[in-house]
């Protein structure tokens, strides 16, 4: 395992990339290269990169082939992964304009990565991202400090592991003061492991890196979590780099609207156009891009356990596969708004970026997948855990086929001509 930096991982961000920028016996090293934000980026390059502003964990499977970066001041988010070694892909998105630029941003800080941890609501009565009283607007919104620029600390560490840990407070729109604690284990997958978890037999002649992440908030307050005064979850996000052929695929459970509502909430944003989300029976279609800002999401009655998207152009399969509980319906909503029903929110999400507005340049660019716990109603002491799994498998058509098939149900032809 690499760790760059010993001491300062409970310096806050900035002061550690400024320390760095200006620590005058810093390694000489090329510059940066310019690149184009839809062009493939080598890990070594993007692992490079980072190291010159913020302190990185790697974590390396027993072949020395797969490699997930960490990055402990930006709450222990994974960064980036390969799937071959130094000269393989970087499968995270990184911001690099927002690094070099070593500054914060006022409502967020996009660094990017392809695991970021989070805690939902976003809007409505019991919003972690708006003040009391204030309009849900842009001007308004604020990520909130503790999942946007502290660090955790770092409570144990191995080659193919780390557990990551942090206290903290959070007061909500309704003035509620959650006391939490939350516990972050990332580790990294072996290839039996990755064969057990999508249930496949082989993983052929592709290339794969997956890791798992246990993600635990427990109440440390006095005060039992209640609806009444509002509930968090646990929500994880994920950037990854487009492509104009990536198409994000996510099979839900069939069935009449009366019953399980709605299959897709396509208005985050304003209404998604039909040649950018097609739903098919038991799975949907959503163009991860990187070009058009939209949003999706999958309430608990309509999501299974799994979602991904695949680049046809580039033969880059993405699968994220979680736990959800059976039986449990009652998720944040993080719709912007007073809202009448507070816990019919999402289990799976999805972003593509775009500009927000003619003439604004974008976030990106890139596209996201998302997963959420269970809106958390914890007594005194107690905790919930939400457990997800990244997976990133590379290879020919001929290769991927069976497991598009077996993970996702539908064939590589069927992806292709979804948006014909």
């Amino acid at each position: 395992m690499n760790i760059t930096i010993s001491q300062p991982y409970l310096i806050p961000l900035l002061l550690i990339m400024t320390m760095t920028a200006c620590k005058s016996e810093k390694k000489e090293t090329q510059a940066p290269k310019a690149i184009d934000t839809l062009a493939f980026t080598p890990y070594e390059d993007d692992l490079s990169f980072m190291k010159t502003y913020t302190p990185i964990i790697e974590l390396t499977d027993s072949s020395g082939k797969a490699k997930v970066a960490l990055a402990p001041n930006l709450q222990g988010r994974v960064m980036t992964s390969s799937s071959s070694g130094p000269n393989g892909r970087s499968y995270g998105w990184i911001n690099r304009k927002l690094f070099e630029s070593q500054d914060t941003l006022e409502h967020i800080n996009a660094f990017g990565g392809e695991e970021r941890f989070w805690l939902g609501p976003e809007g409505g009565q019991y919003s972690l991202f708006f003040k009391e009283g204030n309009e849900f607007n842009l001007e308004n919104w604020q990520t909130p400090r503790l999942i946007d620029l502290e660090p955790f600390n770092i409570k144990s560490s191995a080659p193919n592991k780390v557990v990551f840990t942090k206290n903290a407070a959070l007061t909500n729109y309704s003035g509620f003061q959650f006391d939490l604690g939350i516990e972050r284990e990332i580790t990294i997958l072996s290839p039996k492991e990755i064969q057990k978890e999508l249930g496949i037999g082989t993983l052929g002649e592709t290339r794969a890196v997956a890791y798992k992440t246990t993600n635990t908030v427990t109440n440390t307050g006095k005060e039992d979590w209640k609806k009444e005064s509002g509930l968090v979850s646990i929500w994880l996000l994920g950037m990854f780099t487009p492509s104009p052929k990536t198409t994000i695929v996510i099979p839900y459970i069939s069935g009449d609207e009366d019953h399980l509502g709605a299959v897709v909430n396509d208005t985050y944003f304003g209404k998604v156009p039909p040649e950018r989300l097609v739903v098919r029976e038991n799975v949907l279609y959503f163009s991860g891009d990187g070009q058009y800002r939209s949003k999706i999401g999958l309430p608990p009655l309509r999501a299974k356990n799994i979602a991904g998207s695949y680049d046809t152009e580039n033969g880059i399969l993405t699968i994220l596969k979680y736990n959800k509980p059976e039986g449990i319906s009652d998720y944040v909503n993080s719709m912007w708004e007073i809202q009448e029903q507070p816990y019919s929110g999402d289990v799976i999400n999805s972003y593509n970026d775009g500009a927000p507005a003619p003439g604004k340049a974008p976030l990106g660019s890139f596209y996201e997948l998302e997963t959420s716990s269970p809106a958390l109603a914890l007594k005194a002491g107690e905790n919930g855990t939400h457990i997800q799994h990244t997976f990133h498998i590379e290879g020919n058509e001929n290769s991927l086929a069976p497991i598009i098939k077996q993970v996702f149900g539908v064939t590589i032809d069927d992806i292709k001509k979804a948006f014909n």
